[in-house]
């Protein structure tokens, strides 16, 4: 493509040091991934400006540049209102417009992205749909897979991966999207079938300054979707309901709260953790593309948590929505092993072991909310303080882990710093400790900090008795929690099957240091 054909498909002010025209080769928003002949977009980030580095971007190879304003230098410069809304519509446009030749299903929620997204990719391919998955843990394209570096990728990033997806044959991707992909602009020529807001929770608040830019990014998902779209809602949050009246899309409503719906459950057990429920369409439910028709089946999850229900229905009226047959879909919930460390069972023995990143208050309530169901003895966590949050999210995480002290008999929390196993980036910082210390300490808690992961986790399965329940409780900082913990039992546990112990964590992602 030459500049002079993209310049006229984006909104633009003003050009300056036009000289001639030249076929684009790449566009790059860093100034080192500048090459020849090269668009570089100069993007204003949080950390730094990118019109800083135009020069460098230049002296790479780049010919032309799009700014936000213009620099005293020497090379072609497009100036417009929002470069970061303008990367993603050169991206676009650079790559054909990849999704617009395949189905993409796109997932949002505050808690349960990562498992909905992992689910529903399991259930089209067990259809033989060739799938793309695109979120928090890993890109996956076919059978390639990569480890993922955010939730959902930089506009241009995202739109080499849709092509490279549509030119390996796939015909479907399912992705997480991000209210920081919505925000920024990442998403914004995204052209979904599908989309899904499952639950709303206060989460990013310092990111996107208050509750009320975080919703109107979420739904922006909802609202600005294409008018042949469908949208899944869960309508037991009201915010989320609302947007039944605020979208082009056909809308699929779901419940698990008794709520009017169109798709809704019943008789929900959970029995060792897992729920068995009942799915309810109570009507014929006909769009344009979507054909479900009125029907009543059960489903058991391999999955374990309460919280595990929402994420299964959303997927289910996804799956429904796509075509999917119900015997297939039942029998992929009843198989699905989850998402690593997400309410996930590490170990079943005399005890239980589980991993939850613990990531925000919704997140705490209902993982705490899913053990308070289960049958146990003692109740142990293990919890890794939050570095680079911030004093307010560890004292509100400090909160929500007391508002369950009675209802799960705490009668003791081990902390810990996990120094040695997060990035500096992510290190404990000591008004972060202190406020969790005071919040806890504060409520007649008992706490044990510790420096180290390996000294936490020990001290907790020393403890341990028959019949109890360990929490191992955190974000970055408790992500090699699963490995040491099963590390100590092999140790430990004289004559144990080391091969079996070690089976919950070997296809884990996060174990993966190199593209697959």
């Amino acid at each position: 493509m030459l500049i002079s054909e993209l310049v006229h498909q984006i909104e633009h002010y003003e050009i300056r040091n036009f000289k001639e025209d030249f076929e684009i080769k790449s566009i790059a928003y860093h100034s080192k991934k500048a090459t020849l002949n090269s668009i570089y977009v100069a993007i204003k980030g949080f950390i730094t400006d990118g019109h800083k580095y135009i020069e460098d971007a230049l002296n790479n190879g780049a010919k032309a540049a799009i700014v936000e304003e213009f620099v005293d230098v020497n090379i072609m410069q497009i100036k417009v209102k929002d470069s970061r809304r303008a990367l993603s519509l050169i991206s676009d446009i650079f790559y054909n417009s990849p999704t617009k030749k395949m189905k993409v299903i796109g997932i949002t929620a505050t808690n349960g992205k990562t498992t909905t997204s992992f689910l529903v990719e399991t259930i089209l391919r067990n259809t033989d749909i060739k799938t793309g998955l695109i979120g928090s843990v890993m890109n996956k394209i076919g059978d390639k897979i990569e480890i993922a570096e955010l939730t959902t990728p930089e506009s241009l990033d995202l739109q080499e991966k849709f092509y490279n997806m549509h030119k390996n044959n796939i015909d479907t991707c399912v992705m997480e999207v991000s209210s920081s992909a919505l925000e920024l602009n990442r998403v914004a020529d995204v052209d979904y079938d599908i989309v899904s807001f499952a639950n709303l929770a206060r989460e990013h608040i310092d990111q996107h300054g208050s509750f009320k830019n975080y919703w109107m990014a979420k739904s922006s998902l909802i609202k600005n979707v294409k008018e042949e779209a469908v949208a899944i809602l869960n309508i037991d949050y009201d915010m989320i309901s609302s947007l039944k009246y605020n979208t082009r899309a056909d809308v699929i409503t779901f419940s698990i709260n008794g709520n009017k719906a169109d798709v809704s459950c019943k008789n929900i057990e959970l029995v060792g953790g897992r729920a068995k429920f009942r799915v309810i369409i109570d009507e014929d439910i006909k769009f344009k593309n979507v054909n479900i028709g009125k029907d009543e089946f059960d489903v058991e999850l391999n999955i374990p948590g309460y919280h595990s229900i929402e994420n299964a229905m959303a997927s289910i009226c996804i799956a429904l929505a796509f075509g999917v047959e119900k015997e297939i879909i039942i029998k992929t919930l009843k198989e699905f092993k989850g998402v690593e460390r997400r309410f996930e069972f590490i170990y079943e023995g005399d005890y239980i072991i589980i991993d939850d990143h613990f990531a925000n208050l919704k997140n705490i309530n209902s993982t705490l909310e899913s053990i308070s169901y289960m049958d146990k003895n003692k109740f142990h966590i293990v919890y890794a303080i939050r570095g680079n949050r911030g004093p307010t999210v560890n004292r509100e995480n400090a909160k929500a882990l007391i508002s369950w002290k009675d209802k799960l008999g705490i009668e003791k929390i081990i902390a810990t710093r996990s120094v040695g196993n997060v990035t500096k980036k992510d290190e404990v910082k000591p008004i972060e400790e202190e406020v969790f210390r005071e919040e806890i300490l504060n409520a007649g808690i008992p706490l044990e900090i510790h420096d180290t992961l390996y000294d936490a986790i020990k001290k907790a399965i020393d403890e341990v008795q028959k019949g109890d329940i360990i929490l191992l409780a955190g974000c970055q900082g408790m992500d090699m929690g699963a490995k040491i913990a099963l590390d100590i039992i092999s140790k430990k546990e004289i004559g144990i099957d080391k091969e079996k112990l070690f089976d919950p964590i070997k296809r884990r992602i996060t174990e993966i240091d190199r593209i697959m």
